[in-house]
């Protein structure tokens, strides 16, 4: 199924200039401002149909939220998961999945209760949240397990900079 049929491009205002931008529910790399060039929040709305293209196959780590818009403490922690994919703008996707209308994904991470938020990067589970969590636990734990990037490593390795240079 063609991932532009069932999700047309969503408009995001870059939270750095203002400009609109439209970004596709799945792209190579993450979305990045036609103005500023800088990285954009990625949120996308998916189903069992195409969920492999949106998140399976997504290059930067995926935070998927299995939700139901019946659900009280869905709709308290919903806020932050964007606040959070907004502050990690072109290092997480946030993918987010109606457990009613996407029991396939639901059956997948073994979903029992809702809100489930699966953290993944390649395809590949690194962890699990079941149940609605403080903003600031959020954050900790999405900030404990979210895979470093070969430029944070970089800057780890070696502080000054210098790329380890005497």
């Amino acid at each position: 199924m063609n991932v532009m049929a069932t999700h047309p491009a969503r408009v995001v205002v870059c939270p750095n200039c203002g400009t609109k931008n439209r970004v596709r529910a799945a792209a190579d790399g993450a979305p990045r401002c036609g103005n500023c060039r800088e990285a954009l929040p990625w949120m996308v709305d998916t189903s069992d149909a195409d969920f492999s293209t949106v998140a399976d196959k997504s290059t930067i780590p995926v935070l998927v939220d299995v939700w139901a818009p019946w659900c009280g403490p869905c709709r308290m922690v919903s806020p932050t998961l964007e606040q959070l994919a907004t502050e990690l703008a072109g290092k997480l996707k946030l993918v987010k999945v109606n457990a009613d209308e996407a029991p396939e994904v639901s059956r997948r991470f073994g979903v029992q209760a809702i809100p489930t938020l699966v953290l993944m990067h390649h395809g590949l589970v690194i962890d699990k949240q079941i149940g609605a969590a403080p903003a600031l636990a959020l954050r900790s734990w999405l900030t404990q397990h979210l895979p470093q990037d070969e430029e944070e490593r970089t800057r780890e390795n070696h502080p000054s900079g210098e790329d380890g240079q005497p």
